[in-house]
């Protein structure tokens, strides 16, 4: 893995914070409130107007307490741009061999989207870190129990619409580690200015995987 990816603070608190079109000013005050809630992992979307920008601010404001990674990463250009702007992990929204590939040779972690059992196999044996199981709110903590079954070696990310609520249940099913945008980073809240929100989720959701 890269010696920049701080793999004991990923274990640590294995949520990853998805930021996903918001603007600078923005991520200015989302990341430090929600750094004192106890987030440690934070993804920012490439299709994200000024992604690496963000990436490096992102990287600032961590100041070495987690891990900043580049998501919706779908091309060798875009894996690139993203691991030149600081990201120390990558995110792919479907299973990019390719991309996959790259990064297992520049020693990146990487988390592919998958759906099917055939896709999270593949991806797994492509050389994905832990496989990013996409939509998880419409699949459900039943697909990933039945998924982990006959892999159980594969660590599984559910990602999209996962909440403080759902969260206990997929990691009962066997997650390892859960992506999350919205539910964490809610655009209401940030059109609102309401900032302490954001740390006082960030700890909802620590305590939603730590006390589960």
């Amino acid at each position: 893995m890269s010696a920049l990816f701080d793999k004991a603070l990923f274990q640590k608190l294995p949520v990853v914070g998805i930021l996903r079109f918001f603007k600078r000013a923005e991520v200015e005050k989302l990341v430090p409130a929600s750094i004192e809630g106890g987030l440690c992992n934070i993804e920012v979307t490439m299709n994200t107007a000024g992604a690496e920008d963000l990436i490096r601010l992102t990287v600032d404001l961590m100041g070495g307490k987690g891990n900043v990674g580049a998501g919706t990463v779908t091309s060798l250009e875009t894996l690139d741009r993203a691991l030149k702007a600081g990201a120390t992990f990558i995110v792919t929204p479907a299973v990019l061999p390719d991309v996959i590939q790259a990064c297992v040779e520049r020693k990146v972690p990487v988390m592919p989207g998958a759906m099917t059992p055939t896709e999270i196999l593949g991806a797994w044996r492509l050389g994905a870190t832990i496989v990013k199981v996409f939509p998880a709110d419409q699949l459900g903590p039943a697909h990933i129990k039945a998924v982990k079954a006959p892999f159980p070696e594969i660590p599984l990310m559910p990602t999209g619409g996962v909440t403080v609520e759902t969260l206990p249940a997929f990691k009962k099913a066997g997650a390892d580690g859960f992506g999350v945008g919205g539910p964490l980073f809610d655009p209401k809240q940030v059109a609102a200015g309401n900032w302490g929100w954001f740390r006082e989720q960030a700890a909802r959701f620590a305590q939603a995987y730590l006390g589960a």
